[in-house]
Formats: structure tokens, C-alpha cells, sequence
């Protein structure tokens, strides 16, 4: 046999012994973009929706994630939750019970997102934060550390609730509003505008801050009214009704 001969049988059996590479079947259309850092071998389409799950996340069967969704590193999502549009649930999240999760929404960290709450929007939920009940969290809204938004509560816009702070009830914080530390926003209060709700002060009620109002230390708001502008509540001070700017 010639010398060319030799070598085309020689490559004959190397092509032959090469596996190919096991790579998922992404679809039509462009291959998704993948968490940086993995390869494609180690993500599977979801049997319900699609989507695309890490090999260590962890998804129930009965729990869907869209075709452009993705679940990753240890995170789970189980019951019938739904994350769908572009969503990304990854970290040790957790997505639960009948939670949404969607549109272009990220939940990571150890967040918990669960009962029938909702996160959508480009909202972001992280840290050690829980979500439930049923709330929803939208817009560019943050909600991280260990806060807590539950009941009926909305938090949207592009506002921030974090630290060890609590919304809830039928509790509205939106626009640039902020709320932190020990704060708790409950019942059918709203916070919004620049607004900022901090230290261990608590408004509820009907109560309205908003404008560029504080509200800090031990002070409480409460009944029907509204602190706004640039006003200052603080210390032990209590507010139950009537206007402050």
C-alpha cells in the first residue's frame, strides 16, 4: 500500500473511534447564551416548557420552565411554579408552591419566592429575602438581604426593600421609594416617590410618605396620614393623622 493509502486508512479509523460530543439539542434558532463559566454538556431541556436547567439545579416535573428561561447552580424550583419569558432562577434560590416567575425577573442567592407571588419585570430578588403569599414584585424593584414582602403587597417601580424589612397586607412601595433596616410598611400604607422608610419606624394604616420624606428611629405613622416633601419623622415620634411636609 502507498504512503497516501496508509495515512486515509489511518484516519479512517481515528474518525471512526472519535465519539462526537454529547451537546443538548438547543432547537432552531440561535444557541442560548449559557452561564459563563459552563458548557453546554452540562445543561438539559426541561421536559415541561423546555427550558434550560443546569445539571446541578434541581426542577420538578410538574413545575415549567419556559423555552427561553433558565434555572442553574443549586437552585430549585418545584410544585407548580412557573418560570418563564427570560427569567433566570440560579444560585441556592428557591421557587415554590403556584410562585411566577418571569419576564426578564432574576431570583438568586438563597431568596425563596413561594405561594402565589409574583416577580416579573426586571425585578431582582436576592440575598436571603422571601417573597410569598400573594405579593408581587415588578418593575426594576430589589428586593434582597433578609427582607420579607408578603400578603398582598406590591413593591414595583424602581423601588428597594432590604435589610431586615417587612411589606405587607395591601402595602404599596413603588417609584425610587426605599425601605431598610428593621422597617415595617403593612396594611393598606404607601410609600413611594423618593421617599425612605428606615431603622425600626413602622407606617401603616392609610398612612401615605412620599415626596422626599424620612421616616426613621422608632417613629411610627399610622390612621390617615401623610408625611411628604422634605419632612423629617424620627425618634419616638407618632403620627396619626393630619398632613406633614
Amino acid at each position: 500500500m502507498s504512503r497516501e493509502g496508509i495515512k486515509r486508512a489511518v484516519n479512517g479509523i481515528l474518525e471512526q473511534e472519535e465519539e462526537p460530543e454529547e451537546v443538548p439539542d438547543w432547537g432552531e434558532g440561535p444557541k442560548p447564551e449559557l452561564v459563563t463559566g459552563t458548557v453546554p454538556e452540562s445543561w438539559h431541556r426541561h421536559s415541561n416548557g423546555g427550558g434550560l436547567v443546569q445539571d446541578t439545579a434541581s426542577v420538578a416535573d410538574t413545575a415549567y420552565v419556559g423555552p427561553d428561561a433558565q434555572v442553574s447552580g443549586d437552585a430549585w424550583v418545584s410544585g407548580h411554579a412557573r418560570v418563564s419569558g427570560d427569567a433566570q432562577v440560579y444560585g441556592s434560590a428557591q421557587v415554590f408552591g403556584n410562585a411566577l416567575v418571569y419576564g426578564d425577573a432574576k431570583v438568586s442567592g438563597h431568596a425563596w419566592i413561594s405561594g402565589n407571588a409574583k416577580v416579573h419585570g426586571n425585578a431582582q430578588v436576592f440575598g436571603d429575602a422571601i417573597v410569598h403569599g400573594n405579593a408581587w414584585v415588578s418593575g426594576n424593584a430589589k428586593v434582597y438581604g433578609n427582607a420579607r414582602v408578603y400578603g398582598s403587597a406590591l413593591v414595583t417601580g424602581n423601588a428597594i426593600v432590604s435589610g431586615n424589612a417587612k411589606v405587607s397586607g395591601d402595602a404599596r412601595v413603588y417609584g425610587n421609594a426605599w425601605v431598610c433596616g428593621n422597617a415595617i410598611v403593612h396594611d393598606n400604607a404607601k410609600v413611594y416617590g423618593n421617599a425612605e422608610v428606615y431603622g425600626n419606624a413602622i407606617v401603616s394604616g392609610n398612612a401615605q410618605v412620599f415626596g422626599g420624606a424620612w421616616v426613621s428611629g422608632n417613629a411610627k405613622v399610622y390612621g390617615d396620614a401623610i408625611v411628604h416633601g422634605n419632612a423629617l419623622v424620627r425618634g419616638n415620634e407618632v403620627i396619626d393623622s393630619g398632613e406633614r411636609s
